[in-house]
C-alpha cells in the first residue's frame, strides 16, 4: 500500500522469478492479500466479501441462464417457464440468480450505511466513494433490465412506467426514451436491447470494483475511529495494522459463511418471498395491473419520485417559476435522480473534520432518524399511492434531502466532537485489550 510501509512481495523460486519479471501477477497477489489493514476494524466491514461473492453468483448464473433463455416478447415468457420446469437444476439457478439480487441491495445498502456513519467518503477517499456511487448506479440500471426479462406483467408495465419517466424530460425527453425502447413503446426491441445490456453491465461492474479495490492501495482502508494510520516507519505501521491475510480473510470467510446459510434457505424454501405474484402472469399490454410496484430495492427511490405531486407548494412554484416546464412528473424524476446526487456528492456536503460518526454525538441522532428514514420510504414505496401514504412519502423524501444539503454542512460548524484516540492501537487495546507482545513491549510502570 502506498504511503504505508511493508513488506513487498520478494520471489524465491526461479519459476516465481521467470514470471514476476514478465507479469508481476504473482507479487499483485500477494501485495494485496498481505495489504496493511487497520486491526480495529468491526463486523460492519464484511459486506466487500458478500458483495464480492453476490457480483460472482449473479455472472455465473446469469451465464447459464442465457443458454436457455429466447430473448422475444413471443417466447421470453416461455423460456423462463422452460427453464423453471425442464432444464436440469433450472428452478434452482433462477432462484439463485433472483434471490442473489437481493442479496447484493441488500449487502450493499448495508456497505454504503458503514460508509456514511464512518466517513469513508471523506478526504482522501472521494474517489473511491465516487466509484462506488458508479457501482451503484449501474447495478440499479442491471437489475431493472433484468427484471424486464421475464416478461410477465409486472415486467412489462414496471418498464413502461420507468421509461416513461424519461419522457417527462423537457424538449430531448421523447427521442431519449424513443432510442431507450427501440421504438414508441415497450416491446420486442426493448427487450432485445435490456437483454443485451443486462448481459454487458455486470462486466462492467466487475472492472469498476477491481478499481474500486485497488484505490485501497493509495489511500489505505479507513477504520471505525477515522484515525489514519501511522506512517512514519514499518515498525510504527505494524502496530496499527495487521495483514489482511490470514485475519481478516478469515473473519470475512466466516461471515460470509453465516450470511450463506441464511440466503440458500430462503433460496430453498420462500424463493419468492421478495417477488410479485403478477410477474407470473405473461406480459398483457391490454391488461394494466391494480398497483405497479418494482423490486423492493427501487422503492425508497419510488416513494420520493411519488412524493412530488401536483397539490406540493414546491413543485406548483417550479411549475409557475418554469412556465409550465417543470410540471409534478418531471420534478419527481428531478427528485428521484437528485436523491442518488446528494448521496454521491456527501464527501463536499459534510463540513465536519472529524470523519467517523462515533465521537459525533449529533451526528448519531441525524444519522439514526435517516436510517430510519430509508426504510419508511422502502415500506411506503410499497404501498398504493392514495390515503396518508403519499403524506409519509413527502416527509421521509424531505428528510432525505434535508439530511444532506441542510443538517450535515450545519453539524460541522455546530457538533462539538469527542476526544479522538490518539492512534488505532489505542483504540484496539480499549476495545480488545493489549496483546502480549505489546503487553511485552510495554515497560512496567
Amino acid at each position: 500500500m502506498a504511503g504505508i510501509p511493508h513488506d513487498h512481495y520478494e520471489p524465491k523460486t526461479g519459476a516465481e522469478k521467470w514470471v514476476n519479471s514478465r507479469l508481476g501477477i504473482i507479487g499483485l497477489i500477494y501485495d494485496t492479500m498481505m495489504i496493511p489493514t487497520p486491526k480495529n476494524l468491526n463486523w460492519m466491514w464484511i459486506w466487500g466479501i458478500i458483495l464480492a461473492f453476490c457480483l460472482g453468483l449473479q455472472i455465473v448464473t446469469g451465464i447459464i441462464l442465457v443458454m436457455h433463455y429466447t430473448p422475444h416478447v413471443d417466447l421470453a415468457f416461455a423460456s423462463i417457464e422452460h427453464i423453471m420446469r425442464n432444464v436440469n437444476g433450472g428452478h434452482f439457478l433462477r432462484y439463485l440468480h433472483m434471490n442473489g439480487a437481493s442479496l447484493f441491495f441488500l449487502a450493499v445498502y448495508l456497505h454504503i450505511f458503514r460508509g456514511l456513519y464512518y466517513g469513508s467518503y471523506k478526504a482522501p477517499r472521494e474517489i473511491t466513494w465516487i466509484i462506488g456511487m458508479l457501482i451503484y448506479l449501474l447495478m440499479m440500471g442491471t437489475a431493472f433490465m433484468g427484471y424486464v426479462l421475464p416478461w410477465g406483467q409486472m415486467s412489462f408495465w414496471g418498464a413502461t412506467v420507468i421509461t416513461g419517466l424519461f419522457g417527462a424530460i423537457p424538449v430531448i425527453g421523447e427521442p431519449i426514451q424513443t432510442w431507450l425502447l427501440g421504438g414508441p413503446a415497450v416491446d420486442n426491441a426493448t427487450l432485445n436491447r435490456f437483454f443485451s445490456l443486462h448481459y454487458l453491465l455486470p462486466f462492467i461492474i466487475a472492472g469498476l470494483t477491481i478499481v474500486h479495490i485497488w484505490a485501497f492501495h493509495t489511500t489505505g482502508n479507513n477504520n471505525p475511529t477515522g484515525v489514519d494510520v501511522r506512517r512514519e516507519n514499518k515498525e510504527v505501521a505494524k502496530k496499527d495494522t495487521l495483514p489482511f491475510w490470514p485475519y481478516f480473510v478469515i473473519k470475512d470467510f466466516f461471515a460470509l459463511a453465516l450470511i450463506l446459510v441464511v440466503f440458500f434457505a430462503v433460496t430453498a424454501w420462500m424463493p419468492n418471498y421478495l417477488g410479485h405474484p403478477d410477474n407470473y402472469i405473461e406480459a398483457n399490454p391490454l391488461v394494466t395491473p391494480a398497483h405497479i410496484v418494482p423490486e423492493w430495492y427501487f422503492l425508497p427511490f419510488y416513494a420520493i419520485l411519488r412524493a412530488f405531486t401536483a397539490d406540493v407548494w414546491i413543485v406548483m412554484f417550479a411549475d409557475w417559476i418554469t412556465f409550465g416546464i417543470v410540471d409534478a412528473k418531471f420534478f419527481g424524476v428531478i427528485a428521484m435522480f437528485g436523491a442518488i446526487i446528494v448521496l454521491a456528492l456527501v464527501p463536499w456536503l459534510d463540513t465536519s473534520r472529524v470523519r467517523s460518526g462515533r465521537f459525533r454525538p449529533m451526528f448519531r441522532w441525524w444519522f439514526a432518524i435517516f436510517v430510519v428514514n430509508f426504510v419508511v420510504l422502502t415500506w411506503v414505496g410499497a404501498m398504493p399511492a392514495e390515503g396518508i401514504y403519499p403524506y409519509i412519502a413527502l416527509a421521509g423524501a424531505t428528510y432525505w434531502f434535508a439530511y444532506f444539503l441542510v443538517i450535515l454542512p450545519l453539524l460541522g460548524i455546530i457538533e462539538k466532537p469527542e476526544e479522538l484516540p490518539e492512534t488505532i492501537e489505542a483504540d484496539f487495546n480499549a476495545h480488545y485489550g493489549k496483546s502480549k507482545d505489546d503487553a511485552a513491549a510495554t515497560p512496567a510502570e
